[in-house]
């Protein structure tokens, strides 16, 4: 079993709230992390139609029997129960008390708000990191395959399993949240967010190719991001006379879902494909999302193109700072690479974490002006001597 990097983080915070909630896409590995984690707390699933159906007609009794030292998994399918759980918790008035996981990021952010504000720390888990996998494979390997865990820990296919998981979450998660009235466009839908990854995010065109309108599109596209399928990366903003561009990007949390729904059947496949750059600078995008959600850390995230075309495909914030970071597929460094920082030396007077370069080669080097490349594999540890600043 891999280790997870967050159940540091998790055991630290349940003692410091009441509740720990961690939310993430289905099939990330949470419920693996919780009952590791708490090894000797009563465990209950409400996917369970009668522990749902028990929750929902009877939540003081239900809550009578997991009173406390319990993991409730999927919490949104019953997300008027956070009501009753507030109660016991402000009654107690201790730390401890209850552990929750979900898979559907609004529906239970908005229970949690309204609810359990400040009683529970909510954590996120995306499917494994290469910290944690610390697998030898080169990037068309892991553009492949992906990152789900049932890929690694049961040595699947990943074309089946991803098949398996699209058509699961089709079937299934979807008709719990929305009433998609033809589940094939709704598909073509999915495969078309595919084809526009690390793009700007164009509703009219993405609905036009559809044949649905703009404002379906734009409530599909938040159904995706509900359900931890895709995110969407926001442009950077700042009072200078160059125009900006203000629509965000789209990109996917897992690449090899990305890739399934490109039609990438082997690793062999990822080279040639004319998307190959935007699928690796996804997976490094997230990457670098694990590791700062790993450790409950912001996602500060934006990216930056003028109407010049001048473009840097990351920038993440901390404290005052920003660090830019490139994003290139090539395994050869290129003094091309690099141009695009000196926008970077043109919004930012003062760099301390300095600049990032990261590429599909396998050295690592520094160059002025401060700047570091570093091999895809390494991101975690630059990151670590970096932001641990």
């Amino acid at each position: 079993m891999y280790k997870r990097v967050l159940e540091s983080t998790l055991k630290a915070d349940f003692r410091k709230y009441p509740i720990v909630t961690v939310v993430g896409p289905r099939q990330s590995g949470k419920t693996t992390l919780v009952r590791e984690a708490f090894g000797n707390f009563k465990y209950t699933n409400l996917e369970d139609p009668a522990e749902r159906e028990f929750a929902k007609s009877d939540p003081r009794g239900f809550l009578k029997k997991y009173d406390q030292s319990v993991i409730i998994d999927e919490i949104q399918r019953v997300p008027e129960l956070t009501s009753y759980i507030q109660v016991l918790v402000d009654e107690r008035k201790s730390n401890g008390q209850f552990v929750l996981t979900g898979s559907q990021n609004f529906s239970i952010r908005e229970a949690l708000s309204q609810t359990l504000s400040g009683r529970t720390s909510i954590l996120t888990l995306l499917p494994f990191s290469m910290d944690e996998l610390k697998l030898s494979q080169d990037k068309t390997d892991w553009i492949y395959k992906g990152f789900y865990p049932r890929i690694y820990d049961s040595k699947l296919n990943p074309t089946r399993a991803l098949s398996d998981y699209v058509s699961t979450y089709v079937e299934r998660d979807l008709r719990q949240i929305t009433a998609v009235k033809d589940l094939a466009v709704f598909q073509t839908f999915i495969k078309t967010c595919a084809t526009n990854i690390g793009q700007i995010i164009n509703l009219e065109n993405i609905g036009n190719e559809c044949g649905i309108s703009q404002t379906t599109a734009r409530e599909w596209l938040s159904i995706l991001e509900a359900s931890f399928i895709i995110f969407r990366l926001q442009p950077y903003h700042v009072n200078i006379r160059k125009r900006l561009i203000k629509r965000p990007k789209l990109y996917f949390y897992d690449v090899g879902l990305a890739s399934y729904l490109l039609g990438i059947e082997s690793k062999e496949h990822v080279d040639s494909h004319p998307l190959r750059g935007s699928l690796f600078e996804n997976m490094v995008i997230v990457e670098i999302m694990k590791y700062r959600l790993n450790r409950h850390q912001p996602l500060n995230f934006n990216f930056y193109r003028d109407s010049d075309d001048n473009e840097i495909d990351l920038f993440v914030n901390i404290s005052q700072y920003t660090v830019p970071i490139e994003i290139k597929y090539s395994s050869t460094i290129s003094e091309e690479f690099t141009r695009a920082f000196r926008i970077a030396d043109k919004l930012f007077k003062e760099q301390p974490y300095g600049k990032i370069l990261v590429y599909g080669g396998d050295k690592r080097e520094s160059r002025s002006p401060n700047i570091e490349i570093v091999p895809f594999n390494e991101i975690s540890p630059l990151l670590e001597k970096k932001f641990s600043k």
